[in-house]
Order: structure tokens, then C-alpha cells, then sequence
């Protein structure tokens, strides 16, 4: 069956339904997965051009996912109102819009009438409501999934970088950064690249805090008291976990390219380097979860929004991923009840 792909458009007024329309233009992608769409075509879709080197993409609308139909482009109804929105002017009603489709697709995702889920930007701002109380996608489904911990994983090719704080302000993160904290995200992080990258023994590199990673204590002590002693109980454990490693050389050095995967401790810091090196073709994983949730790697882009000029590149990575990690997870499922396990004490020679 091909993988049912839920996906949210984000705020109606930045580039969510360009990107996702002029994805969908490529009928290929039928081939690959069931779209899902949460929200009305003909609000999402109504205005944009015709190509007369494309069919027309029209969305079977439904009202629920259980009447999608497999290998078509499908619309889930959210809303019933009439929005009447301007491109590039976020406003009350596009915010309700793309929490809407959000909170409707996680819930579908949930009773497991989808497979994955692809978001579409949101304004993290407009988006704030009396039951919407979240900095990002990440934090609403982590919350929603009820998942102790999840992880910000930024990917493209074999490039990956993690964040062990998110949306968070930046004189706030030392503090967060715990020996607990890192522990948990570098537990999430290699059993990801494990289960769901299909890297069997992953290598993983740690970022520092401060400057040339506190430069033996003279710029900070965070390295010392934190990053270094979770590290060595990881190594202790047979992982291949190392740092802290100070971030501007470490990437300037393209020293990243030894590892699977690189954590950083707070967003800046990984995400401006991964930005710069892959930001076409990025995508947003987050890892942790029990359900496959990607999305672009880039905002709403209020400035480029009605001009018909958005690329459409890193959502189209994000679907892919998506597909990907449905096929892997299902295929990891299917094997796993076939690998022996350790024979009953008992039935040992020891």
C-alpha cells in the first residue's frame, strides 16, 4: 500500500500551498504516496497559474480521512469558512487556518489513518491561541504524542544536525543544557540514525558551549562539567560519541564530514552552518516521536509569497524523507520478529 502522507499547509498568507502545489504538479509523486492535504482546495489552490505544460491539479475533497482514495490527490475539509487572505500579510484567520490543519492531521495521525505528516511553515507567532500554547511544530508534537523528549534533526544527503535546545532565548540555554538534558537528546539522536538512517554503529559528534569549546575552562566551564563526562559515560557504553568540539573550526574545517551526525547545543548554532551548506534541499526531522513527522527547512517567507517565485525543493525533500522512513520503519517491523533472539538461560551451555 502506498504510504498515506498527511500533510498541514502552514499559514495560508507565506509560501505553504505554493510550495505544496507546485510539488504535486509532478504526477510522478502519485506513484510514490497518497497525499493528504488538511484544508480546502479551493482556498489553498484557487489562485495560483495554470502551466499548460501540467494537467490541472484538482484534490478530491472529503471530509474525513477514512474516505481518502489511495493514489490520488486528496483534501481533508477543516474549515469551513471562507477565508479571504492576502499573500504576504499573516493575519487572524490565516494563524486559524494553519493550526487547524495542524492540530486535524496530528489527530488522523494518531488513529493511524496516516502514515507520516509534512508541515508546511507556520508563523510561530500567529499562530498562538488559547489551546495552541507552542513555540513551534516540534514542541506541539512532542506535547500531543505525549513523547518524554523529542529531537530537532536537520538533514540533507549525509549531512545531519541535531539540537539539544530549540526555540528557546539564547540566555536561557546554559542552564537548560544538563547532563540529563544531553543525555536524553544523544540517546534519541543515535537510536534515530540507527532505526530510522539504517546506520548500524553511528558516529556522532558533540558540539561546545562556548568559544573554542571554553578553551580549558578560561571561556566557560559547561564543556567540563557537562558535555565531557556525558561523553565518556557514552563511549563507556561502546558508542562512538565524541567532543566537545568548538563549533566555528569544526565546521569550517568541514571536520562534520567524519560523522553521521553532529549535535549542537542550541539552535543558532547548528542550524545557521546547516542552513548555509544545504539550505535547498533541507529538511526538518523530528526524531523521538512514535509517529514520521518532516518538513522543510526554511520559514514562511511572507516576502515571496503571491509572486509565484517560492522553491519548492526542500518540501519535496521533506515528502521523500517521509516516504522513506515509512518504508524503512515498516520493513525494520517486518524483519524484527524474524531475528533470533538470546536463547533461554536454560538452553545455554554456560
Amino acid at each position: 500500500m502506498l504510504p498515506r502522507i498527511g500533510i498541514s499547509v502552514g499559514d495560508l498568507a507565506g509560501i505553504g500551498p505554493e510550495i505544496i502545489y507546485k510539488t504535486f504538479l509532478d504526477q510522478r509523486l502519485l506513484k510514490f504516496c497518497t497525499p493528504v492535504v488538511y484544508g480546502t482546495a479551493a482556498v489553498l489552490f484557487g489562485d495560483f497559474p495554470h502551466d499548460a505544460s501540467h494537467e490541472p491539479l484538482t484534490f478530491r475533497q472529503v471530509r474525513e480521512a477514512a474516505d481518502i482514495a489511495p493514489g490520488k490527490h486528496n483534501a481533508v475539509t477543516c474549515w469551513d469558512e471562507d477565508y479571504h487572505l492576502t499573500p504576504g500579510q499573516p493575519s487572524p484567520a490565516s494563524g486559524t487556518a494553519a493550526r487547524l490543519s495542524l492540530q486535524a492531521a496530528a489527530r488522523d495521525l494518531k488513529a493511524g489513518l496516516l502514515d507520516a505528516l509534512v508541515t508546511a511553515p507556520i508563523s510561530k507567532e500567529n499562530t498562538q491561541a488559547d489551546d495552541f500554547r507552542f513555540p513551534g511544530h516540534t514542541e506541539f508534537l512532542t506535547s500531543f504524542f505525549e513523547a518524554r523528549e523529542s529531537l530537532m534533526l536537520l538533514a540533507a544527503d549525509d549531512l545531519r544536525v541535531a539540537t539539544v535546545t530549540g526555540h528557546i532565548p539564547l540566555k536561557d540555554v546554559p542552564g537548560r543544557v544538563t547532563k540529563e538534558l544531553l543525555t536524553a537528546k544523544l540517546r534519541i539522536l543515535l537510536h534515530s540514525l540507527k532505526h530510522d538512517f539504517g546506520i548500524e554503529k553511528p558516529r556522532v559528534a558533540v558540539l561546545g558551549l562556548n568559544p573554542h569549546a571554553g578553551e580549558n575552562g578560561l571561556l566557560g566551564t559547561e564543556e567540563a562539567d557537562v558535555v565531557t563526562p556525558v561523553l565518556r559515560r557514552f563511549q563507556e557504553e561502546g558508542h562512538l560519541a565524541y567532543g566537545p568540539f568548538p563549533a566555528d573550526g569544526y565546521f569550517g574545517t568541514r571536520q562534520f564530514k567524519q560523522f553521521d551526525a553532529t549535535l549542537s547545543l542550541y539552535h543558532d548554532q547548528g542550524l545557521i552552518p546547516f542552513k548555509i551548506l544545504a539550505f535547498e534541499r533541507g529538511v526538518n526531522f523530528t526524531a523521538g516521536l512514535p509517529v514520521i513527522r518532516t518538513s522543510p527547512d526554511h520559514g514562511t517567507a511572507y516576502g515571496l509569497a503571491g509572486k509565484f517565485q517560492a522553491d519548492e525543493t526542500s518540501f519535496r525533500e521533506a515528502l521523500y524523507m517521509a516516504c522513506e522512513l515509512v518504508r524503512y520503519r515498516k520493513s525494520e517491523a517486518e524483519i524484527k520478529p524474524l531475528i533470533p533472539g538470546p536463547a533461554p538461560r536454560s538452553a545455554r551451555n554456560d
